[in-house]
C-alpha cells in the first residue's frame, strides 16, 4: 500500500501489542484469605454440607414413614392409581379426550416429549445476548405458558380427585388369620379361587368371603352355579371337596 497525500499508516490492528500478556487467570495463592483449593478443602465443605443434610432427611424418614397401602393386587381393576404430586398435571393431562382412549400415546409420549425436547434445545434455539425479560418475549412467554399449564393441571387434577375413595382402596385392614394349611383353603387354591378372593379371602376381583353370613349349602350353589360376575361351574372337584370348601367359607369371620 503506497502512502498517498493526507494518509498515515497506523499499521494492523490484528496484530497484538507486544508485551502483552495472555489471558491466563492468576494463582488463587496470589489472594491469600479470598479463594481455596478445590481438592481438599472446598470438596471437604460440600461433603459435609451433603452428609448434614442427608442424615438430616434419613432422620424424617424414620420419625415420619412413608404412607404404605396394601398388598398390590394385580386383580383388583377398581383400583384407580394416583401418581406422586410431581407427575399431577401429566396424570390430569391423559384424563382429556385428545389425550387418552386411542390417543394415549399423544398424551404420554409425544407431547410431554416436545416440551422436554424444546426445553434442551433452548440454549441453542435462543442465542440472543439480552437477559432481561421483556427483551426476550418468545422465549419468556413459552415458559410462562409451560408453568402456568403445570399448575392449570396440577390444580384440576387435585380438585376433582376423589380422596376419600383413595383412602378406602389402599386402607390397610387387619382381616382374621387364615389358616392356609387347613384342607378347604387348599381346596381354593388349586381350584384357583384364591386369584380371584385374594390369599387372604379378602376381594379383588371377586368379593370377600369374610363374614359372608351364608350357610355351606348356599356357598357350594354359588360355587357351583356362579352369582354375578363370577360364572357357572367354575369348580372342577368333586362333591365332597366342595362340601369340604363350603364349610371352611362359612367358618371364615373376623372374629377372633
Amino acid at each position: 500500500m503506497k502512502r498517498g497525500k493526507g494518509m498515515k499508516f497506523v499499521g494492523d490492528s490484528r496484530i497484538p501489542a507486544s508485551g502483552r500478556m495472555p489471558n491466563i487467570p492468576k494463582d488463587y495463592s496470589e489472594y491469600p484469605g479470598k479463594t481455596e483449593a478445590f481438592w481438599p478443602n472446598f470438596l471437604l465443605k460440600e461433603w459435609l454440607v451433603g452428609a448434614v443434610f442427608l442424615i438430616g432427611y434419613l432422620c424424617l424418614t424414620i420419625a415420619h414413614p412413608s404412607p404404605l397401602e396394601k398388598i398390590a393386587d394385580p386383580t383388583d381393576t377398581a383400583y384407580i392409581p394416583l401418581p406422586d404430586w410431581y407427575f399431577l398435571f401429566l396424570y390430569q393431562l391423559l384424563k382429556y379426550q385428545f389425550a387418552s382412549s386411542q390417543y394415549t400415546v399423544i398424551g404420554a409420549i409425544i407431547m410431554p416429549g416436545l416440551a422436554f425436547g424444546a426445553l434442551m434445545l433452548a440454549p441453542f434455539l435462543d442465542r440472543g445476548p439480552e437477559r432481561r425479560p421483556h427483551k426476550r418475549p418468545v422465549a419468556v412467554g413459552l415458559m410462562l405458558l409451560a408453568v402456568a399449564s403445570i399448575i392449570f393441571l396440577t390444580w384440576e387434577s387435585v380438585a376433582y380427585h376423589d380422596w376419600e375413595a383413595a383412602a378406602q382402596q389402599g386402607k390397610i385392614v387387619e382381616g382374621p388369620e387364615i389358616d392356609t394349611e387347613a384342607e378347604g383353603y387348599q381346596i381354593m387354591d388349586a381350584q384357583g379361587c384364591l386369584s380371584c378372593h385374594g390369599n387372604n379371602l379378602e376381594g379383588g376381583a371377586g368379593p370377600s368371603l369374610v363374614d359372608t353370613g351364608l350357610t355351606p349349602e348356599e356357598i357350594a350353589e354359588i360355587a357351583v352355579n356362579g352369582q354375578g360376575d363370577m360364572p357357572a361351574d367354575a369348580f372342577k372337584g368333586t362333591d365332597e371337596e366342595l362340601k369340604v370348601m363350603s364349610e371352611f367359607i362359612a367358618n371364615v369371620t373376623s372374629e377372633e
